[in-house]
């Protein structure tokens, strides 16, 4: 113990209290390796008990340090009362979210499909090998528990994530609400869709509300809060564990997995363009 001790008194980290573990960068094979040499022989599953007793610790990062805002749990509950009054009054509520991006090609991502074998792709992921970009923005309506998702080729802009709201109304909302004059979305912090986006807020009222002469509330949830947002719970637990390898676009909408009672997908090739992301 004491030769392993020593062995290791120049490379420990950790807090100095004792109020922590302790960790070292060295590896089991290396401090093995290391005690041979002063004629102790063990072996690598020896060594990680004794380190065990010493107090050291094998982790891995922690997401653990935040800064929570004072008014978090306000703005939680005035998400909550909206809702119940846009439930009780049977209007339309919907969850918005931009996914992530996928390269246009053969390239690897994650998911496994039944087949009689495997299907190649390229060994890196340059874009410049791509045939595009395209970025998903899922959309979910929490009434009617149906997704939408419009894939966009462009960018991810403000004016983008404002059509495809427009779009959703034009071609689903304003037939299974026709008699609403109101509509709620609930969307992230940041993005293009952010709280202080004045180009979103801009975009909403010209696309949406002037356009189809709604009322359009936005309640956008605290900053690392997006794991409450029902488009992201709903979409990423599917998406991530189906997403499939993307050749053409419209086969990227239809790699999002039917959801709930049915996924409706869209392909935009309106070109949403650059700095418009202004904030307030």
């Amino acid at each position: 113990m004491k030769a392993l001790s020593g062995l290791l008194q120049d490379d420990t980290a950790g807090d100095p209290t004792g109020r922590h573990p302790l960790w070292t960068g060295k590896r089991l094979v290396q401090i093995t390796q290391e005690l041979r040499q002063l004629d102790i022989v063990v072996s690598p599953r020896t060594v990680r008990r004794l380190l065990d007793q010493l107090g050291y610790a094998l982790h891995a990062n922690s997401k653990s340090l935040s800064t929570p805002h004072e008014q978090r749990d306000q703005q939680f509950q005035c998400i909550a009362r909206q809702k119940r009054r846009f439930v009780r009054g049977s209007l339309p509520i919907i969850s918005v979210d931009t996914k992530k991006k996928e390269l246009v090609g053969h390239f690897k991502n994650p998911g496994r499909v039944w087949g009689q074998e495997a299907i190649p792709v390229k060994d890196h992921d340059f874009r410049s090998e791509a045939k595009g970009m395209a970025i998903p923005y899922g959309l979910y309506d929490m009434v009617a528990n149906r997704g939408s998702v419009f894939v966009g080729t462009s960018h991810d802009t403000p004016e983008f994530a404002a059509g495809n709201v427009a779009q959703w109304w034009r071609d689903f909302g304003r037939k299974n609400y026709s008699d609403a004059s109101q509509l709620l979305i609930f969307a992230d912090s940041g993005g293009s869709n952010g709280a202080r986006v004045r180009a979103w807020k801009v975009a909403l009222q010209e696309q949406v509300a002037d356009r189809f002469d709604l009322e359009v509330t936005v309640c956008h949830y605290p900053t690392g809060a997006s794991k409450w947002n029902p488009s992201s719970s709903h979409y990423d637990d599917i998406c991530n564990s189906r997403r499939k390898l993307c050749r053409k676009l419209c086969r990227i909408a239809l790699g999002f997995v039917r959801l709930f009672d049915k996924v409706r997908d869209k392909v935009s090739d309106k070109v949403s363009g650059r700095g418009q992301n202004e904030n307030c």
